[in-house]
Formats: C-alpha cells, sequence, structure tokens
C-alpha cells in the first residue's frame, strides 16, 4: 500500500514536471522562437513548414520525456504506413494528448484545431505560425483541409472534435467525412486506446490513475471512400453514410481493442 502510494505521488510530480515543461515551451515559442521564425523567414508557407518541423520533433521530445519520466507507456503498431504523403487520418479521441502523439510520430502534419487553441497563451504561438486549420472557419474549412492534403501534407482530424466521454456512445461531426468525400481522399484510421484512460474529457490533470497509463496507437489499413460511398447521389449523402461507416469502424475497433 505506501509503495502505491509513493509510486502515485512519484507520477504526480512527474507530470507536474511534463506539463510545466509543457507550458514554459509553448511561451518560448510564443515570446522567442517564431517571432524571431517570422524575422527570418518571410515567405509565410515556409514559416509554416518550418514551424511544424518544429514542433513534431519538440513533440517527439515530450513524449520521451513522460516516458522516461514513468509518466507513461505507449506502442505504436503499422507505423510504416504512415511514410506517404497527403494522408487523412482519423482517429478516436481518448486523451488530451492524443494530438501531441500523432503529430510526434507524423512528419509534416497539419491538423484541425479548435479555435480556442488561438488565444490560449501555451499554444496560439504553435497554432498561428505552423498555420494549423481551426475548425470554426464554416465550409471554407474543407477546402482548406483539401488544399493542405494536394500539397503533400498529413491532415491529422478527430471526427468526434472534442475528446470522447467515457461510457458513451461515440459521436462523429461530419467535417472529416466532408474532407474526404469532396477531396476524393482515402482515409488512414489510427485507433487510440488507454488503459488505463486519464486526461479524459472533464478530468484535471493531477487525478493520476491508479497504475501508469498504457497508451497503443494502431495505424490501420487505408479505407476507401469510394467502396463505402458507393450509389450515393450526392457529396451530402455520401458524406453522411462515410460519417455512420466511420462511427461503427471506431465503435467495433475499440471494442476489440479492449
Amino acid at each position: 500500500m505506501l509503495l502505491e502510494l509513493l509510486d502515485r505521488l512519484r507520477r504526480l510530480i512527474a507530470t507536474a514536471v511534463c506539463f510545466t515543461t509543457f507550458g514554459v515551451g509553448g511561451l518560448l515559442l510564443w515570446f522567442v522562437v517564431f517571432p524571431l521564425l517570422s524575422l527570418l523567414v518571410r515567405d509565410r508557407l515556409r514559416q509554416s513548414v518550418l514551424a511544424r518541423r518544429m514542433i513534431h520533433h519538440l513533440f517527439r521530445f515530450f513524449v520521451g520525456l513522460m516516458r522516461t519520466l514513468g509518466v507513461l507507456s505507449y506502442e505504436v503498431h503499422g507505423l510504416d504506413k504512415l511514410q506517404r504523403s497527403g494522408l487523412l487520418i482519423l482517429a478516436n479521441h481518448p486523451s488530451l494528448i492524443d494530438v501531441v502523439f500523432l503529430i510526434a510520430l507524423t512528419p509534416r502534419a497539419d491538423c484541425v484545431v479548435k479555435a480556442a487553441l488561438q488565444h490560449n497563451p501555451f499554444t496560439r504561438a504553435a497554432v498561428r505560425t505552423a498555420g494549423y486549420i481551426h475548425n470554426e472557419t464554416g465550409p471554407a474549412m474543407v477546402g482548406d483541409c483539401i488544399a493542405t492534403l494536394q500539397r503533400g501534407n498529413h491532415l491529422i482530424i478527430f471526427p468526434e472534435g472534442t475528446r470522447s466521454v467515457v461510457g458513451q456512445a461515440l459521436q462523429l461531426q461530419r467535417g472529416a467525412a466532408n474532407v474526404a468525400v469532396r477531396g476524393g481522399v482515402d482515409v488512414t484510421p489510427v485507433v487510440i486506446r488507454c488503459q488505463p484512460s486519464t486526461l479524459t474529457k472533464g478530468e484535471p490533470w493531477w487525478r493520476i490513475p491508479a497504475r501508469r497509463p498504457h497508451f497503443i496507437f494502431r495505424i490501420q489499413d487505408d479505407l476507401s471512400v469510394a467502396a463505402v460511398t458507393q450509389g450515393c447521389t450526392s457529396d451530402a449523402l455520401a458524406a453522411r453514410r462515410l460519417t455512420d461507416y466511420l462511427a461503427d469502424y471506431f465503435a467495433k475497433e475499440t471494442a476489440c481493442d479492449g
């Protein structure tokens, strides 16, 4: 019992160190690194490419820090499937740090983020300089998503739009399906599992689980959008059918993983 208590206290301190490091790093990017990048590189597209590369390597460092300090462990299956260009990566969203992992695993990653992150002092420098697509641009968001895929970037989207609620069925938005249908792009699903659950929706960072959480990332084979939407008479109908298919797909895959 005492050993379990000491382990939990150690992981709480390590988690605090990791989140502090993340916050300080975000502020340094905002006040120092990205302003300097803007001065040295005038081309906006080139800025975003360099910023995304920096974020990719920083997130790899952060993931390594969390593992080294014993905050979590993880395993990745099918990583070689990401060694292509222009992938539409759709994932379930059980934890706050899912996007950190996916960007760390994915070179040239673009992503759709909440508009509120543009105003968060710890994240807005990264979001703005990297040119990530925010989710309040309406119909223009779909066009921006298709454009970034055509430039060869990977695009990460969580179709739920927010973190999953433990014990509730997945509720997917249609934005990701619209991108796939209108862009004529197949889907690369990533199934994420975390046991025990941590950093779920509404859960504070300091609520440490009883044992160290273990993340599993499974990069699945591509899903053919044309096969799923065959016979649909409009893009709207195709997006609706694809959304329903993806909701069922992720529900089954996460249940199988469990």
